[in-house]
């Protein structure tokens, strides 16, 4: 009777050690699974991200950035987003998707850098035009309406485009919606007439810096239109971009032909400030 029972109790237990053995190497397998997830990018090669206005080369800037989202809370036309999963050991850090909503400096004291805690944000820029987000390239130039000799009529990105931008015409300080702000123009000319350094670049040439502060003003030009043609009456122009690009994404998210004729793509060798 006691072997019996003996016997049958350290089957029991044999069994529970069984049981709790496996539940214990499940649990292992999903931790290193998802600690793996963090790899994917390092094996297909890092997900390459606009980063807000002031970050610093990208492995100091994941180094630096403690994904505290103070950049995203405080940036008035909510350009900034969060990363999900496919950016494995960059997730959670903020990032620009210009198409959607670039950053149009409508904070003038650039709100996300003063917002960073760690300085992943340089704290050493203080106005647009010292910022180095990303480098425009004109990708796409033969759909260019420009190039085509053609204008624009209507709202640049439709009706149902939810993107946002200051006009200065209408209100300094609040954006509105791109799709309340239709346009005529005889030569489309979009990207030059909302790029906020050449806005700022023309305001100082007026003699009217952006809050009387000539710091505001930049020392380069950003973007141009330049002749290529002028047949039967017909000029046609081409986008050029210039030093003064900072990479802010304007362009890319105003440029009514889909997709974008200008698109921004990350700066790798950023330093957080333009030299």
């Amino acid at each position: 009777m006691f072997d019996k029972k003996g016997r049958a109790t350290s089957n029991l237990k044999k069994k529970k050690e069984r049981r709790q053995f496996l539940r214990t190497m499940a649990l292992m397998s999903g931790v290193v699974g998802a600690a793996l997830l963090g790899y994917i990018p390092v094996v297909k090669g890092w997900v390459k991200r606009l980063r807000p206005p002031g970050a610093l080369i990208e492995h100091k800037f994941l180094a630096s950035c403690i994904k505290c989202g103070q950049c995203v809370q405080v940036c008035p036309v909510e350009a900034i987003k969060l990363t999900d999963m496919v950016d494995g050991y960059g997730i959670g850090t903020p990032h620009i998707e210009a198409r959607n909503q670039a950053c149009d400096f409508s904070c003038d004291g650039l709100q996300c850098v003063l917002a960073c805690p760690t300085g992943a944000l340089t704290h050493e820029v203080d106005y647009s035009h010292q910022v180095d987000i990303g480098v425009a390239k004109v990708v796409r130039p033969g759909a260019c309406l420009a190039v085509q000799g053609k204008g624009f009529k209507g709202k640049a990105r439709g009706a149902g485009f939810d993107g946002v931008l200051r006009y200065e015409e209408i209100d300094r300080w609040k954006a509105i919606p791109v799709a309340d702000h239709p346009y005529d123009l005889e030569l489309c000319d979009l990207c030059v007439r909302q790029c906020p350094i050449e806005i700022r670049a023309n305001q100082c040439d007026a003699g009217k810096p952006p809050s009387g502060d000539k710091n505001q003003c930049p020392p380069r030009r950003a973007i141009r239109l330049v002749e290529i043609s002028d047949e039967n009456g017909v000029k046609k122009m081409k986008p050029e971009i210039l030093d003064g690009c900072v990479g802010c994404g304007v362009c890319e998210m105003i440029c009514p032909v889909d997709p974008a004729v200008i698109v921004v793509e990350s700066n790798e060798n950023r330093t957080g400030k333009r030299v």
